[in-house]
């Protein structure tokens, strides 16, 4: 007597509701790398959660993959200056203690 359960089908439109955010991702993995592949890992769950039916679940990993992209591109550009800042400090005082 037991049937198999089948998700219902998704509504016509759902996918264009809830963005994946994987171009972000891609870029946060750039800008700062080992942790950028999170964002990317939560952007790529959410076209297959929101084909299997599961909107809920597609909306939360589109929320993740968008708050870990922006926090990881915003380490990767504050990570950046301060390695140009740092680097820019030693070429002058390197010129400065040759003068």
């Amino acid at each position: 007597m037991a049937q198999e359960w089948t998700p219902p089908p998704p509504s016509p439109g759902t996918h264009d509701k809830v963005p994946n955010y994987l171009i972000p991702a891609i870029i946060s993995a750039l800008c700062c790398f080992p942790l950028g592949i999170i964002s990317i890992i939560f952007a790529a769950q959410v076209n297959g959660k929101v084909a299997s039916g599961d909107i809920a679940g597609a909306m939360d990993a589109s929320k993740k993959a968008k708050m870990f992209s922006y926090i990881f591109i915003g380490l990767g550009v504050v990570g950046w200056l301060c390695y140009f800042i740092f680097g820019a400090g030693i070429v002058g005082l390197s010129i400065l203690s040759n003068s």
